[in-house]
C-alpha cells in the first residue's frame, strides 16, 4: 500500500466509502476507520501500520497547505 487511493480502495473492499467534501476531514475519518477494521481484526497488523502511516502523513502535508495560504 503507497497511495492514498489503495487506501480508499481497501476501505471500499468493506463496504466504507468516505467523502466528506473536505480533505482533512475525509483522512481523519479513514484514519478511524482503518483503526475500527485492526480492532476487529478485518485487516493485518503490517497494513493497519502503512496504512495509517500514509495517512497520518497526507494529514500533515494537507495542515501544511492550508496554513501557507
Amino acid at each position: 500500500m503507497k497511495t492514498i487511493y489503495e487506501i480508499q480502495q481497501l476501505l471500499k473492499q468493506f463496504g466504507t466509502i468516505i467523502y466528506v467534501g473536505d480533505r482533512i476531514g475525509d483522512l481523519e475519518l479513514m484514519e478511524a476507520e482503518l483503526k475500527d477494521l485492526y480492532q476487529a481484526q478485518l485487516i493485518e497488523t503490517k497494513e493497519y501500520q502503512t496504512a495509517l502511516l500514509l495517512v497520518r502523513h497526507e494529514i500533515q502535508i494537507q495542515k501544511e497547505k492550508s496554513n501557507q495560504r
